[in-house]
């Protein structure tokens, strides 16, 4: 029995010494397996020590480089942590670095990459993908731009103020080399009175975070306008007109809690003479898929008023015709006492496209006077050749030739009918 059971404990033995070896060498295989595939992983050129790429590096400066492109930063693995298995490393453990630091010598800008004596070069990053996207209003300017302005407007229920802060303007077009620019601030109506920026010398790209107040009633304030004139000051002092911004309150949710940002591109005033009875300015377009004839009807300017109190109104009715038969018409709001009115206000008709060679649109300034007793100021007749011609005709047959684009122009008052 004695030798039995020596038998049978050598046997469990030898059996325990095979699981054992077993395991190891499972174990070992499984630790070349990972270790080859992470070599295959960093090829092409299999692990690339640091000085390797040193190496690399020096020698591709001697090479034109694409400026087009954006230089990648190397992604290292530091050698004490090389061989280690990945899966299992923690956010929160900390790397020994080796005391063998050095930084890569470049010819080019300096870059925050440093290298370890014996790091493996995994990737690159490419830092174009962790950019914040650029501000578009920064960048995309439109073709023949004369200038974009920035400003906020806050108003105060409490204290009826307006508070404008005019932030700055960018890519002014000087008649001149230099450039002095500052900014009149107006707040329609009221044509009298004005607030002005300091002038920022020899710059088309003026910074002035500079902060304006209004006192102005609520219930006055949406029927106001913010009128910016950006100048140019030369060296005789004479000052030139740039270009405006006109921004009616009226569309604007104003409150306390909320400070609107606002960019505008800016536009070239018209500077011909207003003609006898004044001018109004509106855009066209037309939709031939939906049909749709749009009028945005912007802005008049030296009106002859028969009242000139500032209880007048004064409002802008565009009608369509065809065949000189009246099919609808439309109204603006009414603005109070302004010989130069501004409404930016949208209208929309339907005209089929057939329609376009008999249709015709009539735009005509009106003031209340006294009650329901209205006075005509002028008109204008924009169409095809069968009814215009001039200026009001080339606005018709550009807005044909312009689908779906908002084509704008300045046209004269007149009071023949």
């Amino acid at each position: 029995t004695g030798q039995v059971i020596a038998v049978l404990g050598g046997a469990i033995g030898g059996i325990l010494l095979f699981v054992l070896i077993g395991i190891t060498a499972y174990l070992l295989w499984k630790k070349l397996c990972l270790l080859s595939s992470y070599e295959e992983l960093t090829s092409p050129a299999t692990t690339t020590p640091a000085k390797a790429l040193l190496q690399n590096q020096s020698s591709s400066e001697t090479q034109p480089k694409d400026t087009s492109r954006s230089r990648s930063v190397p992604f290292i693995i530091p050698p004490t942590l090389h061989g280690r298995d990945w899966i299992n490393l923690m956010n929160e453990e900390q790397v020994q670095q080796d005391s063998d630091l050095y930084v890569i010598p470049q010819s080019g800008p300096r870059s925050s990459f440093h290298s370890l004596a014996g790091a493996y070069v995994v990737g690159t990053i490419n830092p174009e993908l962790y950019k914040f996207p650029e501000d578009q209003s920064e960048t995309d300017f439109p073709e023949g731009s004369i200038g974009r302005l920035w400003f906020s407007v806050e108003y105060e229920q409490e204290s009826e103020r307006l508070l404008v802060s005019l932030i700055k303007v960018r890519k002014l077009q000087p008649p001149a080399d230099s450039c002095s620019p500052f900014v009149k601030i107006y707040l329609l109506p009221d044509e009298r009175r004005y607030l002005q920026s300091k002038t920022k010398r020899k710059t088309l790209n003026p910074q002035f975070d500079e902060n304006f107040v209004f006192q102005v009633s609520s219930k006055m304030l949406f029927q106001s306008t913010l009128k910016f004139l950006v100048y140019h000051v030369d060296k005789q002092k004479k000052h030139h007109l740039l270009g405006q911004v006109i921004f009616p309150l009226k569309n604007e949710t104003l409150t306390d809690d909320s400070k609107i940002v606002i960019w505008r591109d800016l536009e070239k005033d018209n500077l011909e003479p207003p003609s006898e009875y004044g001018d109004i300015q509106f855009s066209l377009s037309y939709n031939d898929y939906l049909g749709r004839l749009t009028v945005v009807v912007l802005r008049a300017k030296g009106l002859k008023l028969q009242d000139e109190s500032h209880t007048a109104s004064i409002y802008v009715k565009v009608s369509l015709m065809n065949h000189n038969k009246f099919i609808k018409s439309k109204k603006t709001t009414a603005v109070l006492g302004s010989l130069n009115p501004v409404y930016n206000e949208t209208f929309s008709f339907k005209a089929d496209q057939t329609e376009l060679d008999t249709a015709s649109l009539s735009l005509s300034v009106f003031q209340n006077i006294e009650g329901d007793k209205t006075q005509l100021l002028g008109h204008v007749v924009v169409g095809p050749f069968m009814y215009t011609r001039g200026k009001e005709l080339e606005h018709w047959n550009e807005m044909i030739s312009k689908p779906k684009e908002l084509v704008k122009r300045w046209h004269a008052l007149c009071h023949s009918t």
